[in-house]
């Protein structure tokens, strides 16, 4: 078999952290068995699907690293195909329209709720043998139901939560086609997959309920069914299900804030599935390993505190040159212009491992290029007339001396014996007043970062 799967977001917000997860899971099945990934766009809610949405998945896709091999496929450019099918399955009997208005499945509804009954369509229009049906009314625009077997079994070998079997009688008469032409999602999903030869499909399992119908459809078409693996749900920190409309951010606002693609693939692929005890893995070892198996039943829990550790691992092993690409878009995003990388690099290389996302990073090496407004307690604890000589002579010297790490600790240790002091004396101090900050790392190669006459300039208010 020549493995296929798909993702197919609705751009009717941005993408979500479970469509990320299903994403990078689907992509990675196809890699694994060297098959094909494909990405569609499931647009036919037009009232509320946006071209920013479908810019906003797209850039996500890019930034995760998921490449796809066909697409971006959309659907509402597919209309006619799905009128096709429509007209099929109206001709063979397994469709039909029907005129049932509003207010009739209002009533509809009412009534059986009335007698304690499960609400569903009761089959008003569903062409029997020997029955007669009521009269086409005028005005009314029909839509198409697709005509669900009355009996029997829908079962299926899922692939992640094992054999699932519900019964026909659960379900009624699906409209597959709306009154203004659209089709809906169960039955435009169908013929999408069948078209596109998916032969696996990964999502969340709020579709549980929908694949029912959408197996009835494949068969009622004579179309190979693919095989479906339903992932559970992410919790928020509240234990409440992480979604759109509740709580959820988009995959590109964890780019905004800092965090890196793979550190953010790592930790989504651990979401729900897990290759023995292994924690941090790169995104090859996943493709590698994910052949499908060991995907949990249950549901995982977002722990932002878990995809900071992540992603601190991973900028520690980033590489510096591209840590500061990141961090001069961060600081250009404050309007903070940066021209020498080399410098950015520097500090990049000495500030990661104090850092877990690429926000804290720009932090950090933002002193070397705005002025700093050192706290007036920090000045009072640190900067004190004790170590205040110390300062003015290490600053004319700074003036003249050759600037690099090895000569500024050379100049401080000259310093410290000339007026007695002791490192923890006079480091918090030029910490303070050219960073800052009482803590820093080595100071003689934190102030190397610094262009020359900035930290002379800092240290003229001793």
């Amino acid at each position: 078999m020549n493995v296929r799967t798909r993702i197919a977001p609705s751009p009717t917000g941005f993408l979500h952290l479970g469509t990320a997860r299903t994403a990078l899971y689907s992509w990675a099945y196809a890699r694994h068995f060297g098959g094909q990934f494909v990405l569609r766009i499931e647009d036919t809610d037009v009232q509320r699907s946006t071209q920013e949405s479908v810019d906003q998945i797209l850039d996500a896709m890019k930034w995760l690293g998921l490449e796809y091999d066909e697409g971006p496929f959309y659907q509402t450019q597919r209309l006619e195909r799905y009128h096709a099918v429509i007209e099929q399955m109206l001709a063979e009997g397994t469709a039909y329209r029907c005129y049932c208005t509003p207010e009739e499945l209002d009533a509809m509804r009412e009534e059986q709720r009335a007698r304690g009954e499960k609400t569903r369509y009761d089959g008003r229009w569903r062409p029997e043998p020997g029955k007669v049906l009521p009269p086409v009314p005028e005005g009314v625009k029909p839509v198409v139901r697709f005509r669900n077997p009355p009996q029997g079994m829908v079962a299926w070998d899922d692939l992640v939560k094992g054999p699932i079997m519900i019964s026909n009688t659960e379900i009624d008469d699906l409209i597959i086609l709306r009154p203004d032409g659209m089709p809906t999602y169960n039955f435009a999903v169908v013929i999408d997959d069948w078209d596109m030869k998916i032969t696996h499909v990964f999502r969340g399992d709020e579709h549980i309920n929908n694949t029912p119908w959408q197996i009835n459809i494949f068969r009622a078409l004579g179309a190979p069914l693919p095989r479906f693996g339903h992932c559970p749900i992410i919790l928020g920190e509240d234990g409440l299900k992480l979604s759109k409309r509740r709580g959820a951010v988009s995959v590109t606002a964890y780019q905004e804030a800092g965090y890196l693609p793979e550190a953010m693939l790592n930790y989504l692929a651990r979401l729900g599935w897990s290759h023995g005890d292994e924690e941090l893995f790169l995104r090859d070892q996943m493709v590698r390993w994910f052949d499908g198996s060991h995907l949990a039943k249950s549901p995982a829990q977002w722990d932002p505190a878990k995809l900071a550790w992540v992603n601190a691992h991973y900028m520690k092993a980033a590489d510096d040159a591209r840590l500061a690409g990141l961090v001069q878009q961060q600081l250009a995003s404050r309007g903070v212009a940066v021209g020498d990388l080399d410098q950015l690099t520097h500090a990049a290389a000495l500030f990661k491992d104090r850092c877990t996302t690429v926000v804290e990073l720009a932090d950090w090496a933002e002193m070397l290029y705005v002025p700093i407004t050192p706290r007036d307690e920090d000045l009072q604890a640190h900067v004190g007339e004790a170590v205040k000589p110390a300062i003015r002579a290490l600053r004319e010297r700074f003036e003249t001396l050759e600037w690099d790490k090895a000569t500024i600790a050379a100049a401080m240790k000259q310093a410290l014996g000339e007026f007695g002091l002791k490192m923890p004396q006079l480091a918090p101090a030029l910490r303070v007043l050219v960073c800052g900050r009482p803590q820093t790392p080595s100071i003689d190669a934190v102030l190397a970062l610094f262009d020359r006459k900035i930290v002379i300039e800092r240290l003229q208010s001793t």
